[in-house]
């Protein structure tokens, strides 16, 4: 149902653009996220974007990853910017809560 892309290596201080497609009406039924899991960690929810367009981000990367969505294009956006080594994961997409299955997330790898 979902399937993310964007990933990749990048220097500290560098940016990407993650992208995620979903298959049916899913962003015009329910709230969306982007979440990630840490090598060792727990999967986390790092930012949301309610159905009526309102959006907010974990206070650890407040200013520099930001969500958008493409409703007519059935995409999720996540700018990521001045990106430090703990951003280092496996990003994914899914509902806020979580009502639907994983897709294969998409590696960001932020290394010098």
């Amino acid at each position: 149902q979902f399937v993310e892309s964007g990933g990749g290596l990048v220097q500290p201080g560098g940016s990407l653009r993650l992208s995620c497609a979903a298959s049916g009406s899913i962003f015009s039924i329910y709230d969306v996220g982007w979440y990630r899991q840490a090598p060792g960690k727990q999967r986390e929810l790092v930012a949301g974007i309610t159905l009526g367009g309102g959006t907010r981000v974990i206070d650890s990367v407040k200013g520099r990853l930001a969500i958008s969505m493409d409703k007519a294009k059935k995409t999720l956006y996540l700018e990521m910017s001045n990106l430090i080594v703990e951003d280092t994961a496996v990003y994914y997409c899914n509902t806020v809560p979580t009502y639907l299955g994983w897709g294969k997330g998409t590696l960001v790898t932020v290394s010098s």
